[in-house]
């Protein structure tokens, strides 16, 4: 498994910015398709943003197209979310998870961290 550690979340005003980062070591980061999920108080777990290992193709969720950006840097086993445009609706506990492959489950999951976006 890989194991993987999230920061960069925090407190920001609506139409503001931030950028999480996922720390991964252990399985060959640079073979795993991962992805970015966030979770609101009441509400399921989505799957806001994954990027493929293999040529990079993303995927995004409606609500966040146009306005978050999924990267990775393989030489620093490092996975980003660019958060630009924050509106209040995005506020929830951002989780950076890892898979095997395109139809596997998310096996390796990060403990999280919290994005609250004020009006």
């Amino acid at each position: 498994q890989v194991q993987l550690v999230e920061s960069g979340g925090g407190l920001v005003q609506a139409g503001g910015s931030l950028r999480l980062s996922c720390a991964a070591s252990g399985r060959a980061f640079s073979r795993q398709y991962m992805g970015w999920f966030r979770q609101a108080p009441g509400k399921e777990r989505e799957l806001v943003a994954a990027i493929s290992w293999s040529d990079g193709t993303r995927y995004y969720a409606d609500s966040v197209e146009g306005r978050f950006t999924i990267s990775r840097d393989n030489a620093k086993n490092t996975l980003y979310l660019q958060m630009n445009s924050l509106k209040p609706e995005d506020t929830a506990v951002y989780y950076c998870a890892a898979r095997i492959g395109p139809q596997s489950p998310y096996g390796s999951w990060g403990q999280g961290t919290q994005v609250t976006v004020s009006s």
